[in-house]
């Protein structure tokens, strides 16, 4: 079997990483007034992360994100649900939204609501399905190929 590592990809999914990573937080940080938010957010944060492990080996991607992808889905699917949820038990209705705002001295006006704590579950959960279905899939790949 031949080596069948490219030097070039590697290279580039390195150096596009960062910036792939920080355009997901802009898109996530952008969804309430406009398209954006968690669902998408994760899409962009997971297409790095294929990347890598494509260049780099799942095993090392897996080793450097220290988290498993099925327990990012859960927690994000509990965190998700929890926003969603918690105001109920409170005697608000299902989804109910509550903003804060307030002043930052250097950033100027802070707007945080709860809906950016559900879209940050729903980011969880787009991440650690998507890295799932993406390390599974290359896991099969690579063993079809040393057989």
């Amino acid at each position: 079997m031949t080596n069948t590592k490219s030097h070039i990809l590697e290279s580039v999914s390195r150096l596009i990483f960062l910036f792939i990573i920080i355009f997901s937080i802009y898109l996530f940080l952008k969804g309430h007034n406009q398209p954006g938010g968690g669902f998408i957010a994760g899409i962009a944060a997971s297409i790095p992360l294929f990347l890598l492990a494509m260049s780099l080996g799942v095993s090392t991607v897996k080793r450097v994100l220290k988290v498993d992808s099925l327990t990012l889905a859960a927690t994000g699917l509990i965190f998700a649900y929890g926003t969603a949820f918690v105001p109920t038990v409170l005697g608000y209705p299902f989804l109910f939204q509550k903003m804060i705002h307030t002043h930052v001295p250097i950033l100027g006006e802070l707007h945080i609501g709860t809906p950016v704590l559900f879209d940050l579950g729903v980011f969880m959960v787009v991440v650690g399905v998507s890295t799932k279905i993406i390390f599974s899939f290359l896991d099969v790949v690579n063993s079809k190929e040393k057989v």
